[in-house]
């Protein structure tokens, strides 16, 4: 049985960009730093927080390479290696070097809208290209089709090396019947910051969060309270988080993350095309409830 430490809140790594739209290593080094200081479990790299559809070849490289070196094991590194070309996914796993990678994060193909079949084969294909351990990723909202609790749940029980699902599909009862129903040594981990803690109370053992990019600290104690069964507590943070919650993703996701990192001086407010930054008054919105929070959880 493969063990993993994908527990806790994982944060969903954003890219900062500086003004021309080059990646600003600087800030991304601080960041890792920042995320490393204050309790965050693992980090997700190279995931869609990342704007990896928008970043270079030669640029993942060195994202990978200089996050990897920074955390020098000290939690683990979760790599997003997905997309919907089967076969190139494939030939990445049996070439690329993944030393220093505790396990990958891949996505279910997007834009060709596989069957449940062609989704069960595409990871069949994955999970005997590589002995690293794998975590599914199901975001209907981005890929155009969802992978159904039963194909989940065959998946799972089929392939050793997949373990666990980052479930994103806003869809509890779904998630509920994957939690009640799996093997034992395979996890559901949250998609989506906003339901983190019922689904925690459902059984799920994390999230890998977007808003923890900005607030490692505060939003870890709420997932390890709710983890603990402290459910008062951990409640307690969740709603001082709930607008906030609601502005993360009103003009997509990491346009709002990013201005609350820019509000707290951490990054430019840059995004590279087609996505862009947040509305003024969503930017404005957040500032004010910043500043209401002066988080102290």
């Amino acid at each position: 049985m493969i063990q993993t430490k994908l527990k806790g809140m994982g944060v969903a790594l954003i890219t900062p960009f500086k003004e021309d739209e080059s990646v600003d290593y600087d800030a991304l080094i601080r960041l890792v730093d920042y995320q490393l200081q204050n309790n965050t479990d693992f980090l997700c790299v190279l995931g869609t927080t990342a704007e990896t559809p928008t970043l270079t070849e030669e640029e993942k490289k060195k994202i990978k390479k200089m996050v990897i070196e920074r955390v020098n094991g000290r939690i683990p590194i979760l790599l997003g290696v997905g997309g919907n070309n089967t076969r190139a996914i494939v030939d990445t796993l049996q070439n690329d070097d993944f030393t220093g990678v505790d396990a990958i994060l891949s996505v279910v193909p997007y834009y060709n809208k596989p069957s449940q079949e062609g989704i069960y084969q595409h990871y069949k294909a994955i999970a005997e290209a590589t002995e690293l351990p794998i975590v599914l990723y199901n975001v209907p909202g981005r890929t155009g089709v969802n992978m159904k609790a039963e194909t989940t749940l065959r998946i799972a029980r089929d392939f050793k090396n997949v373990i666990a699902i980052k479930e994103a599909s806003g869809d509890i009862t779904q998630m509920d019947d994957i939690i009640k129903n799996k093997p034992a040594n395979f996890d559901v981990i949250s998609g989506d910051d906003g339901i983190t803690f019922p689904l925690i109370t459902l059984g799920a053992v994390g999230i890998i969060s977007v808003i923890g990019n900005a607030f490692p600290r505060e939003f870890s104690r709420m997932v390890r309270l709710a983890l603990r069964g402290d459910y008062a507590n951990a409640l307690t943070i969740h709603h001082k988080f709930a607008e906030l919650f609601k502005l993360l993703f009103v003009d997509g996701n990491p346009a709002g993350v990013k201005a609350m990192l820019n509000v707290m001086g951490m990054i430019e407010n840059k995004l590279r095309l087609p996505l862009v930054p947040t509305r003024i008054t969503t930017f404005e919105a957040m500032r004010k409830i910043l500043d209401e929070l002066n988080i102290k959880c």
